[in-house]
């Protein structure tokens, strides 16, 4: 899948938890304007590896990647700065904050004030819903609200690539449709995603690749269509 235009590149990353190696040597592509999706069960690695991409925890060894310059290890904060934006499992919106208060934490590291305004609109757009709160406080938005909350405020970092870790989770069935189609709509206008989710048949929906991550190791990778329809996936991975 190797080709000039990837976006991340991900070379035999290793990453400890305490002593315990909880990826094994990982190494994985997203080319640019691409759904790429990491399956795996709990405890397979996923979230991990979205979090030694992002900087929040530092590899042991390996290299990542980002618009061929090395990120290795490099902070949270500069990423963000770069276009690389993490939307971490578990929404971690501020609850004690409105909603445009979380919005505009989003954007903490543009000094443009014209353009965050702009940025502000266009999520306003995206989610009617959020406009029409911003003034409520995050913590009583319901939980798909809160996960468009967390979505727009990742947007406000207008993102080149952004890791979104089980959007779909502690939502309601309806609402993920609402959130898969975001997704698509997102990366249809240009946003490269590579997505962690639980939910394996909505992943390789929505994916253009995927790779199926087991107890740190990537087991198994190919086109969303081809691991969908493989025997061996649905069984392990999307409880067939």
């Amino acid at each position: 899948m190797s080709g000039s235009n990837t976006m991340l590149k991900v070379e035999n990353l290793v990453t400890f938890y305490g002593k315990v190696a909880a990826l094994k040597g990982v190494s994985f592509e997203v080319e640019q304007g691409r759904i790429v999706t990491l399956l795996g069960s709990n405890g397979a690695g996923k979230s991990t590896t979205l979090r030694t991409v992002s900087g929040l925890i530092k590899p042991e060894s390996g290299k990542v990647s980002f618009c061929g310059e090395d990120i290795t290890g490099k902070p949270a904060h500069e990423l963000v700065s770069r276009g690389l934006v993490h939307l971490p499992e578990g929404r971690h919106i501020f609850k004690d904050l409105t909603v445009l208060e979380n919005l505009e934490l989003g954007a903490y590291t543009l000094k443009d004030k014209r353009e965050r305004k702009r940025r502000l609109r266009e999520v306003f757009e995206r989610f009617p819903i959020l406009g029409r709160r911003a003034k409520q406080m995050g913590g009583t938005l319901s939980g798909g609200e809160q996960q468009m909350l967390a979505i727009g405020r990742g947007l406000m970092a207008a993102p080149k690539l952004l890791l979104m870790d089980e959007p779909s989770m502690g939502i309601a069935p309806l609402i993920v449709r609402d959130i898969t189609s975001i997704i698509r709509q997102l990366n249809e206008e240009g946003t490269t995603i590579l997505l962690v989710e639980q939910n394996a048949k909505m992943a390789l929906g929505l994916a253009d690749y995927g790779y199926v991550l087991d107890t740190g190791s990537i087991v198994l990778e190919g086109r969303g269509a081809e691991l969908r329809s493989d025997e061996k996936v649905v069984k392990a991975y999307l409880g067939g």
